[in-house]
């Protein structure tokens, strides 16, 4: 089971040119995220913050395709490549008009209150293997 979202493209995303400046994908792909978690796994990342535990990247790989502007609507796509003990692995892919922009890997660990990798709680740990790719 895969993970959508839309995004449309603002003016604080680009750069003078009108298209996305490259680091703000970062910003975009950790919205997805923090969305999913919210609405699928059912943990917002204000919950976690007020338990003191977080979920940060450890590991971001992207491949830029095309370009896109401002005006354009990304739907998004994460799945879930990878789901370890105390990490996962997402990738991400944003299309516009059926044109493919970017495809990001981001690694995520669960952290516990102590700052410290810590293994994901069974219901947490439920939702992200319902996501995991066949």
């Amino acid at each position: 089971m895969s993970y959508s979202h839309r995004t449309r493209i603002e003016f604080n995303h680009c750069d003078p040119a009108g298209i996305v400046f490259y680091p703000r994908y970062f910003e975009l792909t950790n919205s997805v995220c923090e969305n999913f978690f919210r609405e699928d796994v059912g943990y917002s990342y204000h919950a976690m913050m007020a338990a003191g535990i977080g979920v940060p990247t450890v590991r971001i790989e992207t491949d830029f395709r095309a370009p896109s502007r401002l005006g354009d609507v990304l739907d998004w796509v994460l799945v879930v490549e990878r789901l370890g003990a105390t990490s996962v692995t997402f990738r991400l892919t944003a299309a516009s008009d059926g044109e493919h922009r970017l495809t990001a890997r981001l690694t995520l660990v669960w952290l516990a209150p102590d700052h410290r990798p810590a293994r994901w709680p069974d219901p947490v740990r439920a939702a992200l293997a319902a996501h995991l790719e066949a």
